[in-house]
């Protein structure tokens, strides 16, 4: 399923690059631009060197975190490399000028002074530094930007799916609630014993797509029990027709998107034989095994007949689905629609659940 990890690689990535580059490997390039006097026995003895990397590198900040994203967002690379070279030639150095005096102010009587004095002596440009802090932090905002564009991309592709999932729902309710109310209709008429029974099953499978749906996962067990009654529901339309539903004897507690079986089940009834001949067949199969979840569905075959237009089998529901599975099980997933002369077959499988 979709998880978002509280520190992401955008993140990692500039916590290592702060602490090992600029606070400790520009610490450590700065005292050998400088002899200072070596302490014993104290690896950090100037940590107001290490301060002041950390101050002067903290300009860059708007440049990684904020002007490189939206230009790059906005496609505008010329104004990137201008704002870059402004950056890293012209902005950077003053600011270490600038931090190097104030820091001056306060080491007047402290061997670090020598350090700041060098520093705001002149106009400091160190081609190394220029380019260590240049690769380093686009690394950081190329990570941000491309993390930001895959989570853009992942937010619309899932408002998508939401969307055709509202539309399935949508397409699902009027001509099964219409089809359905027509076999109560039916069994009224006759005072049927199971009447009151096919009320009560229809109006809780419309409850479980009208509101329980709404949820990112649904538990396996829910999505057992509409089927089930959908197929119950199905049996008593078609009374002479071989229609099963085999489940394993334990459900797992296993959560998954709500209807993702129901565009198979639904092309299966839509193309079944079963709606014109007696002893047609929907029979479908639900099997747990080592982590993966199998589901089988095969209807007999609708006769062809040559005068009509040949349509695809299955529309937005399939779409739907074969979508819905690369966002939610990436390489964990298996379609498979077969036809035969005489039946249709769609398996789907879900591995390490």
């Amino acid at each position: 399923m979709i998880k978002k990890s509280l520190l992401n690689f955008p993140a990692g990535l500039e916590i290592l690059i702060w602490v090992f580059y600029v606070a400790l490997y520009k610490y450590s390039y700065c005292l050998e631009l400088v002899r200072l006097p070596f302490t014993p026995k104290n690896d950090f003895p100037y940590l107001t060197i290490c301060l002041f990397g950390i101050v002067s590198t903290s300009c860059i900040l708007p440049y990684y975190r904020w002007a490189v994203p939206k230009l790059l967002y906005k496609k505008q690379y010329i104004w990137l490399f201008l704002l870059t070279v402004i950056y890293f030639v012209l902005l950077v150095p003053f600011v270490n000028i600038g931090m190097a005096w104030l820091f001056s102010k306060f080491t007047a009587d402290m061997p670090e002074h020598l350090f700041f004095n060098y520093i705001k002596s002149g106009f400091y440009l160190d081609w190394n530094l220029i380019m260590t802090d240049l690769i380093a932090f686009l690394c950081i905002a190329f990570s941000r930007f491309s993390y930001k564009s895959e989570e853009l991309r992942h937010k619309i592709e899932t408002d998508h799916l939401q969307l055709q999932l509202n539309l399935l729902k949508a397409q699902l309710q009027p001509h099964f609630l219409f089809n359905t109310l027509n076999s109560l209709y039916g069994m009224s008429l006759t005072n049927s014993k199971d009447t009151s029974r096919f009320i009560l099953l229809l109006s809780q499978m419309m409850q479980y797509i009208l509101y329980d749906c709404n949820q990112e996962e649904v538990s396996l067990q829910e999505e057992v029990d509409f089927l089930k009654g959908y197929f119950e529901i199905e049996q008593k339309k078609f009374p002479h027709a071989a229609i099963t539903l085999k489940l394993p004897a334990i459900i797992p507690p296993i959560k998954l998107p709500p209807l993702l079986f129901l565009p198979l089940v639904e092309n299966s009834f839509k193309h079944g034989k079963h709606k014109i001949e007696n002893q047609a067949s929907v029979t479908a199969e639900l099997m747990i095994e080592s982590g993966t979840l199998s589901f089988v569905i095969t209807n007999d075959r609708l006769p062809t007949n040559p005068l009509l237009i040949k349509t695809k089998h299955g529309g937005i529901g399939l779409v739907n689905i074969k979508k819905r599975l690369e966002l939610y099980y990436p390489n964990q997933n298996q379609l498979l629609l077969k036809e035969t002369d005489d039946s249709y077959i769609a398996e789907l499988k879900i591995r390490q659940l």
